[in-house]
């Protein structure tokens, strides 16, 4: 009788607590999802929080570092990939990975809703769904412009002519996205060779080229340099903390590129990769992607920042394919022509 009175306690027990795990008082284990990123720095805190906000029982992992850094550490592990799932990348870094067969299909809840220029015409369900586009911009420091006498460009080409020079910075296209996708732009609009003619006498200008696509902005926002080459929610985020620039888009066209997600094949975690796919695309997600940049993946989103310009009439037409396909070789071709003035690289 003594010992079934005690079975019926150590029952009782054993349920008391798988009802506290359940019902709170017992924490319950979080599923840790890796997620590898370039989406600014500053910006990781507000999709952390309302996505762990929705999903209390996943909890963000981030690994963060430029575009071309994050491109080559993907490469590096594609016999086996550590990240749960790649968000906010370049869409031209996943096309390069994608003959690595390092992602595995999938169709986020809501897809059909998206602009189709945001999803994988390739494959369905798709491999890749993006999140948003960001646009080439160049940002003017008004004081320092002012005092050393320089005119607001209105072009790129305004930026080869003789009185900027040493007063320009931009990215270098090898590490960061941003450069690649000023690059590849210009060689779209004007042919290979008139774009690195034009390269050749932008180089002249140049003061250093940096290893983030947001730094020449922040540079120029401190008043370390007149004019930055970088991109439109650099500018557009600076300029609201109170910086004294411009923000210029330039009048011959914009490079642009897709921000883009995609679940890595071998992941252990893929119920917490397919909710955070699902949760990107929702309409809570995408006003949040949408403030400083030049559309978000479902319409009818509006981008809340005041006077931003209408930049849609400057896009040009992009071939990502081709950007992707071609992009080591002329990363390659631009380094070896112009990477003397580049920082030292991180170790």
């Amino acid at each position: 009788m003594r010992t079934n009175l005690l079975k019926r306690l150590t029952a009782a027990l054993a349920m008391g607590v798988f009802a506290l795990g359940v019902g709170g008082g017992v924490a319950v284990a979080k599923t840790d999802l890796l997620v590898y990123t370039s989406i600014e720095a500053d910006e990781l805190a507000k999709f952390k929080n309302a996505f762990e906000k929705d999903y209390p029982d996943i909890n963000i992992k981030w690994v963060r570092d430029s575009t071309g850094i994050m491109g080559a550490k993907l490469l590096a592990e594609k016999d086996n990939p550590r990240a749960d799932i790649v968000w906010g990348m370049a869409a031209t870094v996943l096309l390069q990975l994608i003959p690595y067969d390092y992602f595995q299909a999938y169709a986020p809840k809501g897809v059909e809703k998206l602009n189709p220029l945001y999803v994988d015409p390739k494959n369905n369900p798709p491999l890749w769904v993006g999140q948003r586009a960001y646009v080439a911009a160049v940002c003017y420091n008004t004081i320092e412009g002012k005092k050393n006498n320089l005119p607001i460009p209105k072009s790129w080409k305004d930026l080869t002519k003789p009185v900027y020079k040493g007063h320009v910075i931009m990215p270098n296209p090898g590490s960061s996205g941003t450069a690649y996708l000023d690059v590849s732009s210009w060689i779209q609009m004007w042919g290979e060779e008139d774009a690195f003619k034009f390269m050749d006498a932008l180089h002249k200008n140049i003061s250093r080229y940096t290893h983030s696509g947001s730094k020449p902005c922040k540079l120029a926002a401190a008043g370390e340099i007149p004019i930055g080459v970088s991109f439109a929610y650099r500018v557009v985020k600076s300029k609201a903390a109170g910086a004294p620039l411009v923000l210029i888009t330039p009048e011959e066209g914009l490079g642009w590129e897709v921000e883009a997600m995609a679940i890595v094949r071998n992941t252990k975690n893929l119920a917490a990769a397919r909710a955070l796919a699902d949760w990107t695309i929702s309409r809570k997600s995408m006003e949040l992607h949408a403030p400083g940049y030049a559309a978000v993946a479902l319409p009818g989103i509006p981008n809340p920042v005041k006077d931003f310009p209408d930049v849609g009439g400057k896009m040009i037409k992009n071939d990502f394919a081709w950007a992707g396909a071609n992009k080591a070789r002329i990363v390659k071709k631009w380094t070896a022509r112009y990477d003397a003035k580049s920082e030292p690289r991180k170790k």
